[in-house]
């Protein structure tokens, strides 16, 4: 049950954000071009798992890309916000797909599943 409520709410974040990125008329093929630019936090995995795990996690949280939308409202950056919308929706497209946050141990263990 509480897999399937996360997933449900990757997918409504997923759709929010494209939602209020089509608001701000921002363009598509950025859209597509951003929208998995937080895997390069892979990378990481590279040295080691534990880095790795940290570097993924700090990108495939929440906590940044709505920090960095709330700061573009603010500041009335269109160009800020519009790379938050694009982080957030990766987000919620990678939780709804079952990929959540990484554990140190291994890649495939994470917060939602064993992937």
């Amino acid at each position: 049950m509480v897999k399937k409520l996360l997933h449900t709410e990757g997918l409504i974040i997923f759709f929010a954000m494209v939602y209020v990125y089509s608001l701000y008329d921002f363009s598509w093929w950025m859209f597509l071009l951003l929208l998995f630019s937080p895997d390069v936090s892979m990378v990481a995995y590279l040295f080691d798992e534990h880095a790795g795990a940290k570097v993924y996690n700090v990108f495939h949280t929440y906590t940044l890309p709505i920090f960095l939308i709330l700061s573009a409202i603010y500041l009335r950056l269109d160009n800020l916000l519009m790379i938050g919308l694009i982080w957030t929706a990766h987000i919620g497209m990678d939780r709804f797909l079952g990929y959540g946050l990484k554990y140190a141990t291994s890649f495939k263990a994470t917060h939602i599943q064993r992937v």
